[in-house]
This record gives structure tokens, C-alpha cells and sequence, in this order.
């Protein structure tokens, strides 16, 4: 009985997106069918360290497999500057539900990406138009990657625009990318006006306006996850077929707090939750739909899913580093 010690590398090379799409996708079916517990994302503001932290635990029962596990993650913003450390930072135990046993301890940092890109992935499979081939990404930083990586999993994505403050970030996207899509910098609204546009960005006061947005736009606001935040003009909303992650969380610190607190945005503007178009109880994208936007704000059972996903094929592969954390080997 050994525990896994996984890194980012293992992470990685064990969530390939082929699979990780599916067990998220399994994750919100599991959730909306009350198949999952998953108790508030709980926070601890260190508003003198400019950060937080974050404990978001979860059990899921997807049918052919269940899991559990807990994931302490941060927001530090002056980490990069002050410190030379990702802004975000977390760190996820996966364990056996019917023991407790620690399976794993994982970089939840890794973790996080894959399966927020996953998320959009699976946003984007049911609500964007299904031939399409452009990919808008708004924030260049490492949340930008896995979103191309994900969302390529479910469209035939050919031309991409990254848009950014920073032409270093910019830059070295361009960089990892140029050799499989026709990568290029733009504007926001280049980026806004693509097929699927993501928003990976921490901004409180917004930056792309509904004139940018295509008509057709399918848009993932995945920056959104803390209170004031906020990514996308209200119009963009209102007008828009609004999907979101979890009711509770994205009132509270999705990329809708902000109208839902001033009352400009309420319940009877949100059409669905993700769970309810993944078990077919509500449509995704039908001809008539216009502008579409999936409002996530990571939800545990994501983790739990992408960590079951890693754990298994970590174990199979014997990747990582085994060891006895409880004391338990004779």
C-alpha cells in the first residue's frame, strides 16, 4: 500500500485529452444526476499577501468508476514578480473512497490546466457551432495552452488568435504552437470574433464588448473565479444563450458576479447548467442560437475526475515515485 507521488511531468504525460475530455464531461453528468458530493469552494483571503487560497474536496460516482479527493490551491498575484512563482499553485490528494487510502498526491497546478481546458472543451463540444475552425484566446499565459490543446480535441481547429498585453507571452505561444495551426497575435476583438473564443484572464473590469463578439460566437469566460472578477461587457451576457458550471459558484465568483450582484443579470438569464446539456435534459447549440458562453469556475469534481484519469494510467506506466506515507509497509 504505497502512494503515488506524481509532478507536473507526470501529470501531463497521463491526461492526454482524448480521455480527459470524456471523465470530465462524465463529471458533470455525475453531479447534475446527484451522483456527487461536492461542498463549497471554501476560501482564506490573505488580502496582505495580495492572495488566497482555496479547498475545493469531492466524490463523484460516474458509474463504471468513483473517486475522491481534495485540491488546496492558490491565487498569489505578485508571485511571478516578487518570487519568481506561478501565480497559481495547488496540490491535490487523490484517495480510494471505499478506504480513505491516499492513492495519490499530484501537482495540482498541472491538474488545474488540464482540466479547465477539458472543461471548455466539453462547453465547446455541445454549445459551438459544429464546423468550427477558429479559436480566439484572450491571456496568453499557461491557462492559454491547454485550451487550444482541449478544445483541437472536439473541433477541427485551424487558425488561432492570441491576444495579450505581454508580446513575450504572446510570443512564446506562437512559438509552441506555429507548427500545427496557423497561430497569430491579435486584438481582442480579432480573438472575439472567432468561431470559439476563450477568456483565460484575471481582469475585474471587462474587456471584450459585445460589438467584438461573432455573431455566432461560442465563448468559454474561464478567468472569472473570484469575486469582482470579470471578463466579458454585460451585453455579452444578456444577449447570449448562458451556460454555467454550478449556480452557487458562479453567482458568487464566475464571470457572472458581478451583473448578478447589481441585479442587471438574474436566474431567468441563465438557460441551463453544463450537467443538464450533457444528459440531454436541455439542448446545446440548435440553428437558431446565436452568441453562446459557458461561464465556468472549476468545480472539485473536475479534479477528482482528471486525478482519477492520471492516477490510472500513472499506476499502469509506474510513473512517479511510490512511497510508504502512512508508515504502512512491513
Amino acid at each position: 500500500m504505497r502512494t503515488l507521488l506524481l509532478d507536473g511531468d507526470d501529470v501531463h504525460d497521463n491526461a492526454d485529452m482524448s480521455e480527459l475530455v470524456p471523465a470530465i464531461e462524465e463529471a458533470f453528468a455525475a453531479y447534475h444526476r446527484g451522483d456527487a458530493q461536492m461542498p463549497p469552494k471554501s476560501y482564506i483571503d490573505l488580502p496582505w499577501y495580495n492572495g488566497d487560497f482555496r479547498s475545493m474536496p469531492a466524490y463523484l460516482d460516474a458509474g463504471e468508476w468513483d473517486a475522491a479527493g481534495v485540491k488546496w490551491v492558490n491565487v498569489h498575484t505578485d508571485n511571478e514578480e516578487e518570487y519568481g512563482l506561478p501565480t497559481v499553485m495547488g496540490t491535490m490528494i487523490y484517495s480510494d473512497p471505499k478506504n480513505a487510502f491516499p492513492l495519490a498526491i499530484l501537482d495540482g497546478t498541472e491538474l488545474t490546466m488540464k482540466r479547465t481546458g477539458a472543461a471548455a472543451a466539453v462547453a465547446t463540444d455541445h454549445l459551438a457551432v459544429p464546423d468550427a475552425t477558429s479559436l480566439g484566446i484572450v491571456g496568453a499565459g499557461a491557462q492559454s495552452y491547454t485550451q487550444l490543446e482541449a478544445i483541437a480535441s472536439v473541433r477541427d481547429i485551424r487558425e488561432v488568435v492570441i491576444s495579450d498585453l505581454s508580446e513575450e507571452r504572446v510570443a512564446r505561444f506562437v512559438d509552441a504552437f506555429e507548427d500545427r495551426f496557423e497561430v497569430r497575435a491579435g486584438s481582442v476583438e480579432e480573438a472575439a470574433a472567432c468561431d470559439v473564443l476563450s477568456t483565460v484572464t484575471p481582469v475585474e473590469d471587462p474587456i471584450v464588448s459585445r460589438e467584438a463578439v461573432g455573431e455566432h460566437t461560442h465563448v468559454n469566460a474561464m478567468g472569472a473565479d473570484a469575486e469582482g472578477k470579470h471578463e466579458l461587457a454585460d451585453e455579452v451576457l444578456l444577449d447570449a444563450k448562458l451556460v454555467i458550471d454550478d449556480h452557487e459558484q458562479t453567482t458568487h465568483s464566475g464571470e457572472i458576479n458581478v451583473p448578478y450582484a447589481a441585479g442587471v443579470l438574474g436566474d431567468d438569464d441563465i438557460y441551463a447548467e453544463i450537467g443538464e446539456i450533457v444528459v440531454g435534459e436541455k439542448d446545446g447549440r440548435v440553428a437558431s442560437d446565436g452568441i453562446t458562453v459557458f461561464d465556468s469556475t472549476g468545480l472539485a469534481i473536475q479534479d477528482v475526475a482528471a486525478a482519477h484519469i492520471v492516477y490510472e494510467h500513472a499506476d499502469e506506466r509506474d510513473n512517479g515515485y511510490a512511497f510508504d506515507l502512512l508508515g504502512l509497509a512491513e
